[in-house]
């Protein structure tokens, strides 16, 4: 398959919120009340998460069967290490997170070493990981000024 754009669209809602779209599909993003939101939705390092967790679980559902495996559940625990001091302007440290850390849930009747194959493919092939893990080229914002 060639190259493929995926696009998305971050608009502002009230206070913090923000409704994002891809596709045909939305979700309502925001931060919790700590954080200066109103608690309406995950916020976007959370959903960064959940994109790692879910982006491993569809391999793993996606490629099960190449591996002779029997996937008869499956599920990521996923969390991450950030200091909010960063966002709110109350400290000079990173803003993004320093460690992520997931624990995969698998139930098989595979053998242990048929499953640690299958988590090392799951690691190599999934692209959420691989852009959080290996960095992606960022470029600077181009600006429209909507008058």
């Amino acid at each position: 398959m060639p190259m493929t754009t995926f696009k998305a669209i971050a608009r502002k809602k009230e206070g913090l919120a923000v409704e994002a779209e891809s596709r045909e599909f939305k979700v309502l993003i925001d931060e919790p009340e700590e954080l200066g939101g109103t608690n309406r939705g995950m916020n976007p390092v959370e959903l960064l998460l959940c994109s790692l967790g879910a982006c491993q679980t569809i391999v793993a559902s996606a490629f099960a069967g190449e591996f002779g495996i029997n996937l008869e559940d499956f599920w990521v625990e996923v969390e991450g290490d950030l200091d909010t001091d960063g966002f709110l302007g109350l400290a000079d440290v990173r803003m993004g997170y320093s460690n992520i850390r997931f624990n995969m849930h698998i139930k098989s009747d595979a053998s242990e070493e048929t499953i640690k194959e299958f988590v090392e493919f799951i690691e190599k092939r999934c692209p959420v990981g691989d852009s959080i893990g290996n960095g992606v080229k960022l470029d600077k914002a181009k600006i429209t000024i909507e008058k």
